[in-house]
């Protein structure tokens, strides 16, 4: 008598093996992070940075600015 795991895990490797999906046995590591993500990622959080900064600004000085209390007719 067959094994019924080892058939399906032979149909199972079979498959994965044809529709290219990676094994458990495979690295998926793709290399290395080029120095061009670096810079795109270090740009992006820059340019959070200071748009934040300048609307966390226009906050404060909108804060700062005194409520002129409203005068009866």
């Amino acid at each position: 008598m067959h094994d019924p795991m080892l058939i399906l895990t032979g149909v199972i490797a079979v498959v994965a093996r044809t529709l290219g999906l990676p094994s458990a046995n495979e690295a998926t590591d793709r290399g290395a992070v080029s120095i061009e993500q670096v810079l795109w990622y270090a740009a992006a959080a820059i340019s959070v940075a200071v748009v934040a900064a300048i609307i966390w600004s226009q906050i404060r000085d909108t804060a700062s600015t005194p409520v002129q209390a409203p005068s009866a007719p």
